[in-house]
């Protein structure tokens, strides 16, 4: 099943919206619904935007990750313990 069978007017959304959630609902890939012959939505399931959104978050965080690793902000996990001992240290004073 190509892109292009996955593209539909509004009016085939209006028409057929209970058979368009069943498909995704069953694992069809997303509709694209044009308006006026543009591209307007995307109509996917519930699962596979959550399934996304997770997907987008982690990327991000990686990212936000490689950005720190460039910039110098991150530190080798040998000596992790001595060094939240020494912060301890200096808090307490002990």
């Amino acid at each position: 099943m190509g892109l292009e069978t996955r593209i539909k007017p509004i009016s085939y959304l209006k028409a057929n919206s209970a058979e368009v959630i069943r498909e995704l609902n069953e694992g069809a890939p997303p509709l694209i619904i044009t308006q006026n012959g543009e591209a307007k939505a995307v109509l996917q399931d519930a699962a596979s935007y959550y399934q996304m959104q997770e997907t987008l978050a982690l990327l991000k965080i990686l990212a936000m990750t490689r950005d720190n690793i460039a910039a110098g902000k991150v530190q080798p996990i040998e000596g992790l313990a001595d060094r939240i001992r020494a912060k301890a240290v200096k808090r307490t004073g002990k």
